[in-house]
C-alpha cells in the first residue's frame, strides 16, 4: 500500500533533490535582487553626493545661465511642468474613453483584440520615434519648434499607459455589479460612469501617474518638437525649455558650473518620478 509519508521523508531521494532545487533557485532570486539593489542605489548615490550640492532657492528662482555665471533651473522647470500637464489633459481623456471602450464595449468582434495589440505596439515604441513622427506632421509643417509639439509627443505617450490600466481595471470590475445596476433599469452608460468608474478609479487613478512619471523624465521626443529656450516664457507656441533637454546639454558641456546645474535637474527629476511613484502605489493600495 501507498504511504504518503514516504513522499515528505527526509530520507527520500525525491524530496531531497527538489529540496535542494528549490534552495538553488532560492538563492538565484535573492543574489539577483542584490543585484539590481546594489546598482539602483549606487544611481541614487551618485545623484544626491553630485547634485545634492547643488540644490538651492537660486536653483528654483532663476532662470539658466551663460557660462560663468551663478543661475538656476526656473525656466526648464516651468516648461516642463507647462507641457507635462498639457499633454496629461490631452492624453487622459482619450486613454480613459479608449480603455473603456475596450473592456464594456468591444468584448466582441475584432476591434478590440486588433486595438489592444496597437496599444501594446505603442506602448513598448521607443520615445524617439514619437518625437520624429510630430516633428513630420507638426514641426515640419508650422515651420517652428513649440511647446505644443512638445506636448504633443508627450501626450501620445500617455495614451497605451492609461490605456492598458483603465482596460484592466475595469475588467477587474464583477460583472454582478453590472448586471444588478441592468436589472434596476439602467442605461449602459450609466452603469460605466456611475458604477464601474467608481469601482476602477484607484486603478485608473494610478495609470494617471504612472503615466506622468513616464513622460517627466523623456529626452528623445522634446529634442525634435519642444527644443530649448534659455529664457523664461510661458508662450507654449514657440521653443520652451524643459528639464530633460537641458541636463542633457549642459550635461554634455564643458562648464563645470553647467554640469552641476545638470545633477541639480536630474535630483529633481529623480525625486518627482519616486514622489510619483509613491503616491501611485498608495492609490493602488487604497
Amino acid at each position: 500500500m501507498f504511504d504518503p509519508r514516504s513522499v515528505v521523508s527526509l530520507s527520500n531521494p525525491v524530496y531531497r533533490r527538489r529540496q535542494r532545487f528549490n534552495r538553488l533557485m532560492l538563492s538565484l532570486s535573492v543574489a539577483a535582487l542584490l543585484f539590481g539593489l546594489f546598482w539602483l542605489f549606487w544611481i541614487i548615490l551618485t545623484l544626491i553626493v553630485k547634485g545634492g550640492g547643488a540644490l538651492s532657492l537660486t536653483l528654483l528662482t532663476e532662470s539658466t545661465p551663460p557660462p560663468g555665471v551663478t543661475g538656476g533651473l526656473l525656466n526648464a522647470i516651468l516648461g516642463s511642468i507647462l507641457m507635462t500637464v498639457v499633454a496629461t489633459l490631452l492624453g487622459t481623456p482619450v486613454g480613459i474613453l479608449a480603455g473603456t471602450f475596450l473592456a464594456e464595449y468591444g468584448k466582441r468582434g475584432w476591434l478590440a483584440p486588433a486595438t489592444r495589440f496597437l496599444n501594446d505596439v505603442l506602448l513598448s515604441a521607443p520615445s524617439i520615434v514619437i518625437g520624429l513622427f510630430i516633428y513630420a506632421v507638426y514641426v515640419a509643417y508650422v515651420g517652428h519648434y513649440s511647446g505644443w509639439a512638445g506636448s504633443l509627443a508627450l501626450a501620445i505617450l500617455v495614451i497605451p499607459v492609461v490605456v492598458r490600466s483603465t482596460d484592466n481595471m475595469l475588467l477587474l470590475v464583477p460583472n454582478s455589479l453590472r448586471e444588478a445596476a441592468a436589472a434596476l433599469g439602467c442605461p449602459q452608460w450609466r452603469i460605466v460612469t456611475m458604477i464601474c468608474y467608481r469601482a476602477a478609479r484607484s486603478g485608473i487613478m494610478t495609470g494617471v501617474l504612472l503615466a506622468i512619471a513616464r513622460i517627466s523624465g523623456e529626452t528623445a521626443p522634446l529634442l525634435f518638437t519642444a527644443l530649448n529656450n534659455q529664457f523664461l516664457s510661458a508662450n507654449m507656441n514657440a521653443p520652451m525649455a524643459n528639464l530633460p533637454v537641458v541636463i542633457f546639454q549642459y550635461a554634455a558641456s564643458p562648464f563645470e558650473d553647467w554640469n552641476r546645474l545638470a545633477w541639480a535637474g536630474a535630483v529633481l527629476i529623480t525625486l518627482l518620478v519616486l514622489g510619483i511613484n509613491i503616491a501611485a502605489r498608495a492609490f493602488f493600495r487604497k
